[in-house]
């Protein structure tokens, strides 16, 4: 059973929640610096962190599961938020050049499904972020709040879970490091430098990046052979290997195997 809008509401105001909030925006905008002119989805309950967002993005829709409720966002202007059937979007093909999911993953009847009608409506170049509750982190067993509740995933869960989907999943980082007791608020930031050294493993949360898979297909034709001189100077190199989003690792070779 999914968690009231209400009791997320409360979540994000409190002191707990505004780190909570701060932390994981911190790793999307790195990650989603070009989002400016872009269509942006926050699916589930993702819109504490798209605050930063939603000021270059070209149109920004929020979400939201039924069982879940919704609430008017943005607060100060016209409503951009819907109540939802999350098996079902009510959008069309290739619509968002951006999706956020967050607090959706965790709690779905079926997270598999979810998934791939968030791939229906991301557009061919488009991007989706996943944060999900840590396995290993101390927020999955603090039930006051969200993180507590649900499924919670370990890195090699999710990025199955993506590959199942047909996503191909482009990096990975964690975030909120703080533990969740409202003491450590104050020091949250020192938490967050210090987290990736100490204890990387115990982060609140989990974030990866994926696309949709795309194969080239090969033109059918004559197979002719042209023969080939190369010039002294110019021996052939191997390519470079590509760049993981900003503030995200790249998947190592052994891990991008595993399909």
């Amino acid at each position: 059973m999914r968690q009231s809008v209400l009791d997320l509401r409360e979540f994000y105001a409190s002191p707990l929640g505004q780190v909570a909030r701060r932390m994981v925006s911190r790793k999307i905008l790195e990650a989603w610096q070009d989002a400016a002119g872009l269509d942006l989805l926050a699916l589930g309950y993702a819109t504490p962190f798209v605050d930063g967002l939603d000021r270059f993005a070209r149109r920004t829709v929020a979400a939201m599961p039924g069982a879940q409720g919704v609430e008017s966002w943005p607060s100060l202007e016209p409503n951009r938020a819907c109540l939802i059937d999350e098996t079902a979007l009510p959008f069309p093909n290739a619509f968002f050049d951006r999706i956020l999911i967050a607090h959706a993953l965790e709690e779905s009847d079926n997270p598999l499904r979810l998934l791939v009608e968030a791939s229906r409506v991301l557009s061919p170049a488009g991007r989706m972020i996943l944060a999900v509750t840590s396995r290993r982190g101390l927020w999955a067993n603090a039930e006051h709040s969200p993180f507590g509740h649900g499924r919670p995933f370990s890195r090699r869960q999710l990025e199955r879970l993506v590959r199942e989907a047909e996503l191909e999943p482009l990096g990975w980082t964690r975030a909120l490091y703080a533990p969740p007791l409202t003491w450590a608020a104050r020091w949250a930031d020192g938490f967050e430098q210090a987290g990736p050294v100490l204890w990387s493993s115990f982060a609140g949360v989990i974030l990866m990046e994926a696309a949709k898979q795309t194969f080239a297909l090969r033109p059918r034709g004559r197979l002719v052979r042209v023969p080939v001189r190369v010039r002294p100077g110019f021996a052939p190199t191997p390519a470079p290997v590509g760049r993981a989003p900003a503030g995200m690792r790249r998947l190592a070779p052994r891990e991008q195997e595993q399909r």
